[in-house]
């Protein structure tokens, strides 16, 4: 089953490609972009013992040269001292303006090569293999680029598309259980802000998602695909508003990950217990009701994602907040749910109503 999804931007338009097995056909499926050219490839160590050789294998009957450079895992590598470090890489392996950046792994790998693409030399080509669920239906695609600061995550970056996105399902069975779950998290969320169909339909797959079934993967993946890229076409840079939309339980699922050191939660289950929140929030506005609600935290819990953070003060947490890339003179816009499928966005300037919906979700 293939499944190719247009992305057509005012300045670049590009495909992105799902299929299972796809992953061995990468030189093949990406030659017109790598021909003669000098190709650098970032991974993470785990990711590279599993696909580093195959996709450098892949590409070489195309590319003049490559380089396979390979980073520690997690969100703890994405800082400015290992962008440092890759600036010096890319020098050495001879990179000039007319290369390639590959990046082969997760949403850290894909947000670090997407971001070293978008700065060396003012901008190079790069394209994008995802290897985790999280990084497929999310952050491959969109063109959002950076790195993570001490006070927050991604508060330096760019925007900077891929000359193409390379996605193959079956590379997901070699993600621990826990990663996979994290993935599922913007899986919901797509059906939360976007899609009442496609909620049900996670509600009625929760046995095939769980157990890794390739067929109803390519439809989920797909279809958030496409979401996402409909919203991308119509608010690359977010302008309009339209794309902080996707932003559904990343405001309090970032400040999570800041007060608690990217370390206790990965993103997707902060973004999962941020969604719970958001939802609470919007119970207590009066906005949405109570079995929706109850519906995304069974969705959530069933696809083994946590809907409350323990040993965590509120009042960190909403300090945290303030310190997003999303608060605009100082004031925070939250994504709202108003019934499954239908969102808004809007300002909660009731302190007290926040502090509740947070403490809910604190053990």
């Amino acid at each position: 089953m293939t499944k190719l999804i247009n992305v057509n931007l005012k300045e670049r338009a590009y495909k992105i490609h799902i299929e299972p097995g796809i992953i061995t056909k990468t030189g093949s499926l990406i030659s017109k972009f790598i021909k003669g050219k000098n190709v650098f490839i970032l991974t993470d160590d785990n990711v590279n013992k599993l696909y580093g050789e195959t996709v450098q294998k892949s590409i070489s009957k195309n590319a003049s040269k490559s380089t396979l450079y390979s980073i520690s895992p997690g969100e703890g590598s994405k800082h400015l001292q290992t962008m440092s470090v890759l600036y010096n890489e890319v020098v050495k392996a001879g990179l000039d303006r007319k290369s390639v950046i590959i990046a082969l792994g997760g949403g850290v790998v894909g947000d670090m090569a997407g971001f070293l693409a978008a700065t060396y030399m003012r901008g190079i080509d790069f394209i994008q293999i995802p290897t985790s669920l999280l990084a497929m239906v999310d952050s491959s695609v969109g063109g959002k680029t950076g790195v993570d600061l001490p006070e927050g995550k991604n508060l330096v970056g760019a925007f900077w598309q891929p000359k193409t996105v390379l996605i193959d399902p079956e590379v997901l069975s070699t993600l621990p259980k826990r990663e996979l779950s994290c993935g599922l998290a913007e899986v919901v969320k797509y059906g939360m802000i976007f899609d009442e169909n496609f909620f049900v339909y996670l509600e009625n797959n929760i046995t095939q998602l769980k157990n890794l079934d390739y067929a109803v993967y390519t439809e989920v993946i797909s279809r958030c695909c496409e979401l996402k890229a409909d919203v991308v076409c119509k608010d690359e840079r977010e302008e309009s508003g339209l794309r902080a939309l996707l932003n559904y339980g990343h405001t309090f699922g970032h400040a999570i990950e800041t007060v608690t050191g990217y370390e206790k939660l990965n993103h997707g289950e902060g973004v999962a217990i941020g969604m719970c929140i958001a939802a609470s929030l919007s119970v207590a506005d009066g906005r949405l009701d109570d079995v929706a609600e109850l519906r995304q935290e069974r969705l959530l819990k069933s696809l083994n994602l946590p809907c409350s953070v323990g040993d965590v003060k509120p009042k960190e947490i909403f300090e945290a907040m303030y310190k997003d890339k999303k608060t605009v003179a100082g004031k925070l816009h939250f994504v709202l749910p108003e019934t499954i499928g239908e969102t808004i966005i809007t300002e909660i300037p009731e302190k007290k109503l926040i502090m509740t919906a947070i403490r809910n979700c604190c053990d």
